[in-house]
Formats: structure tokens, sequence, C-alpha cells
């Protein structure tokens, strides 16, 4: 379990009752988002509160009355999905800067700067993510912000969310090691092998991500492949 110093108030009101859990603040932000988190990683104790600054433990028959059940698991994880989790001013900085830079990443692989066709920098949408006023929800998942920060975005700065479809085909030697990081890059449209045993596939793929893609196929098949850009998706 984590140490009590780490933990935050996890609090729900249920049943017209109040019930804490001392939880570690990263890990129950996780589970909010949808992740299952081993329990002994997530609390620093087993003990369901009424109020855990005061020690007043809640009674089993409210505990039962309010989630069906004893289990503590499923209790810690209700609690944390329905109800509040009680950050420090640190700790919620510190989960939206990192939030800030993970909607920045994605970005930054996923668009280009129209005006060259390159991606931007990662710093330069994070800049740009300042000028434009960007709040950073907490409690959403970083996907579900790309979008309202792309918009966001396009107010500052040149942007477009592009995507390519590329064939690619591999020689026969590096073929059967390929086809898991060529569905690694994106969404594999088509995929079919030459009769000399060479692989042919065709993929969608972030436009952000091109020269990515090119420099990890070329060391993966030391140059022996070909790589031909089929159409460009634009959104």
């Amino acid at each position: 379990m984590i140490s009590v110093d780490k933990a935050v108030i996890a609090k729900l009101v249920k049943s017209g009752n109040k019930f804490e859990m001392l939880v570690d603040p990263d890990k129950s932000l996780e589970v909010k988002m949808g992740k299952q988190i081993p329990l002994d990683d997530l609390i620093a104790s087993e003990e369901v509160f009424e109020d855990s600054k005061k020690g007043l433990r809640a009674s089993s028959e409210n505990i039962n009355k309010a989630f069906g059940t004893t289990d503590v698991n499923t209790i810690v994880n209700i609690i944390i999905k329905d109800g509040e989790v009680q950050l420090t001013t640190e700790q919620r900085r510190q989960m939206a800067e990192d939030k800030k830079k993970a909607i920045a990443s994605i970005i930054s692989k996923r668009g280009i700067n129209p005006q060259t066709n390159l991606p931007h920098p990662m710093d330069r949408i994070l800049r740009a993510m300042d000028e434009a006023k960007v709040k950073i929800e907490l409690d959403k998942r970083v996907e579900e912000q790309i979008e309202t920060t792309i918009s966001a975005l396009q107010k500052v700065m040149p942007l477009r969310i592009e995507k390519l479809q590329i064939a690619v085909k591999i020689t026969p030697q590096f073929a059967g090691k390929a086809g898991n990081i060529i569905r690694s890059f994106g969404t594999l449209l088509k995929e079919e092998w030459g009769k000399d045993g060479s692989l042919i596939t065709l993929i969608e793929i972030p436009a952000g991500i091109q020269q990515e893609v090119y420099d990890r196929l070329n060391n993966l098949t030391h140059g022996q492949v070909e790589v031909k850009i089929v159409k460009k998706v634009g959104e």
C-alpha cells in the first residue's frame, strides 16, 4: 500500500451518507480515466471512513446500504469514479502540466504547418497553447481534449490536421518482423503478401510522424523498403 503521507482524500456522498478513503492522487486520476489499478497501488488503508481527518470509520451497515458490498476494491473504485478526489495545489499543477505536454505531443504528431507541410515542434505548440489560453481539464482524458485544443490553436497559429495513406513494400528477409511494427504506426488499411514473400501494406498515419515512420522502416530493413504516399487525408 502507498504511504499515508502521499495519500489524498477521495470522498463520495451516497445514500445520504459520506464516505472517504485515502488514495494515491496520480493513480486515482487514472482510475477516473477508466484504467484498472491494483488495489495496493491505489490505497493507503482499507478503511472506509465517514470522516478520515477525525478517524471516524463508516459503519458496515451504511457501507452495505450504499455500495451493496464490503469489497474494498469495488468501493474505492466507485468512490473515485463517482466522487471527488481532493488534490493539493501542487498536485493539480503537476497533473495539469503533464496533461498539457501529452496533448501537445499528440497534436505535434497529428498536425502540420500548412505553410511548410512540416510538423510543429512540441515547444511551439506549448507556447501557442499558452497564447490561446487553453484550459486543461484534469477530469477529462487527454484524447477528449484534443479537438477543442486544436480549435483554439488554429486561431493563433497555422495548423492543419492531416493524415497520409502510404503504401509500404518490405523485402522478404524483413517482412516477417515488420508486420507488427507497421501496424503500430497507425491504421492498417490493406495487407497482402507477394509471390516472392514480400509484404505489401497500405497504412494511414498522422502526417506529423511521416519522417519517424520512414526512419524506423529504413532502420528495420537497412534501406530495403519502398514507401509511397498514396493519398493525403485532411481534416
